[in-house]
């Protein structure tokens, strides 16, 4: 049977098969010790051949995802409407003064590092089907300090094209997907992306920033026109804990509103622009428990709000976008990008490359269980792997002759992880998991060279 990774990734076209080889290869240790070292996942063999790999030249980082993102898109295709949530984070390689090619990534020029801007694609239920664009700079020296000076360039010279560029790479992966809906928070609130060419059935949904901004309204300005709006209905919102907030209900008022945005002042194609209409939602808590600060959501979006279950699916949409947070969470803390010593930006990417298909695939684990937890197992786990998870979390059951499900065999890897699976404990976190994949690759490994031996032995004692 063939591996998960050989089946996403078989399609890389890197030039030579002993490439596309090496990195199945290294994507599966990978895989199954996120947390460990290269040498540690790979062994020392393997990790020569890995650190090989990320030197090689003729290895374009780019290359290395375009069969996920094919698989992604694949996967997209199964359902009628998909999520793009995109976000950029950055990578701390301050610690690492000896990698050449990084760039200033706080207002601290003395911070090094790269920055990366990722778009997931999601299922209308938030289940992450793959990363579909991926971007990786360094900043310039020559640039710090310049950020005053930044509304008098085009948008094409700013940091901010990365949201047009996601925008052009999703409707490129799915010409004719029938409806894609890309995310952004408040940093993408930018009229250029707004004003940026959409295919039918691309759609924008994203957090408004310039509440100040000009309308063509009486009011003038738009928080003044949304609060003009009248109350249309309410919704309940379960709040997860925060760090000053224990976990409650939150009831919101919805208003809504269609409003005729202009061009910035200060932008410096301003004549050449056009007023853009767009679609407003103010999400917004008006009694809430005493010392808790009231939810606010207000979101922009390009789709049409005709009714209260509109507003309500948009807002239930834009609650997916933390799955890309969590994303770059995983692909940071579980398999510490930001350890890696490979001296120079261009290795780098090459591995970031690589553990970004890691970081969806644990991701991916998570929610699967949760979306398709009837799921049988045997989709997501090889045959010895589920065999010995079960022998090792239920060792006083006899091994099942078909394989659990995958919310039943989620659940055991978390609790290979520290995951307790008490009655108010509620679904497995990423963290959880992937701690548990690691003890599994262990016991599965081990578990397989057991069922070898001792099938030698029968053979032998057969043969004899």
């Amino acid at each position: 049977m063939a591996s998960w990774a050989f089946l996403e990734l078989i399609g890389a076209e890197l030039g030579d098969w002993r490439l596309t080889n090496r990195l199945i290869r290294l994507v599966e240790a990978m895989a199954e010790q996120p947390e460990a070292t290269v040498p540690q996942a790979c062994g020392t063999s393997g990790a020569k051949a890995a650190y090989r790999f990320f030197d090689n030249p003729s290895v374009d980082a780019r290359k290395i995802l375009t069969p996920h993102v094919a698989r992604t898109a694949l996967r997209a295709a199964e359902h009628q409407v998909v999520l793009a949530p995109q976000d950029t984070t950055t990578l701390s390689l301050t610690h690492h003064p000896a990698t050449r090619g990084t760039g200033y990534i706080t207002s601290n020029r003395k911070t090094r590092g790269l920055l990366m801007h990722s778009t997931m694609l999601l299922s209308p239920q938030g289940t992450p089907l793959g990363v579909i664009d991926q971007q990786i700079w360094a900043r310039s020296l020559k640039d710090y300090g310049k950020a005053k000076k930044a509304r008098e360039k085009l948008i094409q010279d700013k940091e901010s094209q990365c949201w047009l560029t996601s925008l052009e790479a999703v409707q490129q992966a799915l010409p004719k997907h029938p409806q894609v809906v890309v995310i952004g928070d408040q940093e993408s609130d930018i009229f250029d992306l707004f004003a940026a060419p959409r295919r039918s059935g691309v759609d924008l949904l994203v957090r408004v920033c310039r509440t100040g901004r000009r309308v063509d309204h009486e009011a003038k300005y738009l928080n003044q026109a949304i609060a003009q709006s009248p109350v249309r209905g309410t919704v309940t919102i379960q709040l997860p804990r925060g760090d000053d907030r224990p976990t409650r209900q939150a009831v919101l008022s919805l208003r809504w509103g269609s409003f005729t945005i202009l061009p910035p002042r200060h932008h410096p194609q301003r004549r050449q622009l056009s007023p853009i209409t767009l679609q407003f939602i103010l999400a917004e808590e008006e009694h809430p428990p005493a010392g808790q600060e009231p939810v606010r959501w207000f979101l922009v979006t390009t789709l049409p709000v005709n009714s209260l279950d509109d507003a309500v699916r948009f807002l239930r949409w834009y609650s997916y976008r933390w799955r890309i947070e969590r994303f770059h969470f995983v692909f940071k803390s579980g398999c510490k990008i930001e350890q890696l010593q490979l001296e120079t930006a261009e290795r780098l990417q090459r591995a970031i490359s690589c553990y970004s298909i890691v970081a969806w695939r644990l991701l991916w684990l998570t929610y699967e269980s949760r979306e398709r937890p009837d799921n049988s197992c045997a989709e997501i786990l090889e045959t010895h792997e589920w065999q010995s998870l079960h022998a090792t979390v239920h060792p006083d059951r006899a091994i099942p002759k078909q394989p659990p499900t995958v919310r039943e065999a989620v659940r055991m890897i978390a609790q290979l992880g520290g995951f307790l699976g008490r009655k108010h404990d509620g679904e497995p976190g990423v963290k959880t998991i992937w701690r548990g994949l690691r003890r599994l690759s262990d016991i599965s490994r081990t578990w397989e060279l057991v069922q070898t031996h001792h099938a030698r032995e029968r053979c032998s004692a057969t043969c004899g």
